[in-house]
């Protein structure tokens, strides 16, 4: 016999039905901003450019993408959210409040090329 360990709590569901990906990662981003650290969303998105902005904006944010969610009647992507996670704008979460520092060795120009001689 086993201990049985605390449940999960179940995931955060948001259904984005027949929308398309850029109008999901809009309702996305409000919902995932009140939501605690930690939580598991399952975003159902019929949107075939889904599995593709989806972990693309994981990506930009910091959330985790969880991958597709097995054995649903209808396509759902799974993320967690994460503590600390990148704010983008409102009207446009693809676009970052702030922007990451830029170092001087990340810098591509070479020293002074923007300065006047």
């Amino acid at each position: 016999m086993t201990a049985a360990g605390p449940a999960s709590p179940a995931p955060l569901v948001i259904d984005g039905g027949d929308r398309l990906c850029a109008e999901l990662i809009l309702e996305l981003s409000r919902r995932v901003g009140r939501t605690e650290p930690g939580t598991v969303v399952h975003l159902i998105a019929t949107d075939p450019a889904a599995p593709l902005d989806l972990p693309a904006w994981c990506h930009l944010t910091g959330h985790t993408y969880l991958g597709p969610v097995p054995g649903t009647p209808r396509p759902a992507y799974a993320l967690r959210v994460s503590p600390g996670a990148r704010r983008t704008r409102g009207d446009a979460p693809w676009h970052p409040l702030d922007p990451p520092p830029q170092h001087a060795e990340d810098d591509p120009r070479p020293p002074n090329a923007g300065d006047p001689a």
